[in-house]
């Protein structure tokens, strides 16, 4: 049985695995192509002055340079129309360490040749050589000045976290976390027809503390157990992989490369299977929050509940299973289901989401439609309810997890009532978005929904930013570094709580105080639930 105190270390070892899998990527093309050296040459200078230098995208240079913020490494200031960014005391200790970053990048690039879903042998030869000179810190030798050591360990530890991420989510997602192995001893030619690349990968994760070794068997130990039923957390960030291969591209090249695929292609930017795998566990955590809204609503008077749930954005399913679970077990309606039948849809933008959300839905023996939709478009939804389900948005509730910083981007008509505080970097296709603008867009955004909403609500758990000086003198408490990464290269817009308030506030809506929580409930916060009504 872990301690608290363990628990927390190897919470923080986490945060900094996912700090690693975002930072190294940007952090190794910023010094490869020189950046860092300008930076220290020039001491202060403005992310547009960065972006004419060298003919860079000027929104994805500043979501870069304020991830190295978020680590500490710069300070990052916007004044008006001008984002400023200043080296500080870590500045150069930390780019004097960036090269340390080329195998593990290198491995992300090589890898995107191999089949995604498993372990092929000419990785594995570049893994196992990684592994190795991780095990010799890289030939790093401890340092008398406390600085540069506290920076070698951050480092080493995103190292570490694209070693072990990528490899935890594979194992994961190929069943190896399933109960029955963690409780087993197991050998290497149980899980793999190259035993011996893969009794690699187990020895590596034996050295992190995660397997006890014995002759030819594995067995978890506590820390590793910790890490096997978190394996989920690791699957967004990882999930974004096939992004960061293309750093130098983003950041000084063609940034619409991501995004030119033909109607049939899979995403270039995101493994969609992966991506609502970990989605779907990290979500669970969540739920349970929103129950009491629900078991609320659903005990009403019979003929004053909604019709039945609009789960926008149903990524697995398990959202709308678990809603129906809690309304048929614990509410006044599960006992009317047969008078007052609910009717459930599940709505995605994304074909191989349906397809999972109408395969779990099947499983767990719920009927319900699912059907194609656009958060940014609810007037189209809403015609689709109305012709083919005779159905109005307005008399379902509508629900949705970490999707309205998704929406597809449009010029913002809306204006302000206060002017922008957040300290957020956006970008649309690698130009750089004022954060006036995110807000009027949001305040758009909000603004078609209020009408379908208005009657019902809308329940809402949403993904945020936070300063880049609050994470970065919180390192290993915070995945903020890894949110502002995976959403902000692939054009998505995380605003602060606050911000995000403010603009629920000024379309005249209200997020029920009564209801709202955030996560962690401190500054940190990056995570929150609202129940939205007119």
């Amino acid at each position: 049985m872990l301690t608290k105190q363990e628990k927390q270390i190897f919470r923080k070892e986490l945060f900094r695995h996912l700090d690693g899998i975002a930072i190294a990527p940007v952090a190794f093309s910023l010094y490869r192509n020189k950046i860092t050296d300008y930076l220290l040459l020039r001491k202060t200078v403005t992310v547009s002055e960065v972006a004419k230098e060298f003919n860079g995208n000027d929104g994805y240079l500043n979501i870069g340079l304020r991830m190295l913020s978020s680590q500490g490494w710069l300070a990052y200031k916007i004044e008006h129309d001008s984002i400023f960014i200043s080296i500080n005391k870590s500045s150069k200790v930390a780019f004097d360490h960036f090269y340390l970053y080329e195998g593990v990048v290198d491995l992300l690039e090589y890898s995107g040749e191999f089949h995604p879903r498993k372990f092929e042998l000419e990785p594995f030869q570049k893994l196992e050589k990684l592994f190795k000179a991780y095990q010799n810190r890289l030939n790093l030798t401890p340092s008398e000045d406390q600085l540069t050591n506290t920076i070698q360990l951050q480092i080493l530890k995103h190292i570490e976290g694209i070693l072990a991420g990528p490899t935890v989510v594979h194992l994961g997602m190929g069943g190896m976390f399933h109960k029955y192995f963690m409780e087993a001893s197991f050998r290497a030619d149980e899980f793999h027809h190259f035993p011996d690349s893969f009794d690699t990968i187990l020895t590596f994760l034996s050295y992190l503390g995660w397997f006890s070794k014995n002759k030819e068997n594995y067995t978890f130990t506590a820390k590793g157990l910790f890490f096997a039923k978190r394996a989920t957390a690791y699957g967004v960030t990882v999930s974004y992989i096939p992004m960061f291969r293309h750093m130098d591209e983003l950041l000084l090249g063609n940034p619409e490369m991501l995004w030119n695929t033909e109607e049939d292609e899979n995403e270039k930017h995101v493994d969609r299977e992966m991506n609502v795998w970990g989605s779907g566990g990290a979500h669970i955590t969540y739920f349970k929050r929103i129950d009491e809204i629900i078991i609320s609503l659903f005990n009403r008077p019979l003929g004053k509940q909604p019709k039945g749930i609009l789960d926008m954005g149903c990524g697995n399913g398990a959202f709308l299973i678990h809603l129906f679970e809690i309304i048929s077990s614990k509410t006044l309606r599960g006992k009317h289901l047969d008078e007052y039948p609910l009717f459930l849809v599940g709505a995605d933008y994304n074909i191989a989401a349906l397809k999972v959300t109408r395969a779990n839905l099947i499983q767990a023996d719920i009927w319900a439609k699912v059907i194609w939709g656009d958060i940014s478009d609810p007037d189209l939804l809403e015609k689709d309810l109305k012709e083919n389900y005779t159905i109005a948005l307005k008399d379902l509730l509508s629900v949705r997890t970490f999707l309205d910083h998704n929406r597809i981007w449009s010029e913002p008509v809306s204006k302000l009532d206060a002017p922008s505080t957040s300290t957020g970097a956006f970008a649309f296709r690698g130009k750089l978005l004022k954060n006036d603008d995110v807000e009027r867009n949001l305040k758009d955004h909000f603004k078609k929904w209020a009408s379908h909403i208005a009657k019902f609500g809308l329940i809402i758990i949403e993904l945020h930013t936070i300063s880049p000086s609050i994470a970065a003198k919180n390192i290993g408490k915070t995945a903020a570094t890894a949110y502002d990464a995976t959403h902000g290269f692939s054009d998505q817009y995380i605003l602060e709580i606050e911000s995000f308030l403010k603009i629920i506030n000024e379309v005249g809506l209200i997020s029920d105080p009564i209801y709202f929580s955030k996560f962690p409930d401190s500054d940190l916060a990056t995570v929150s639930i609202h129940y939205i009504t007119g």
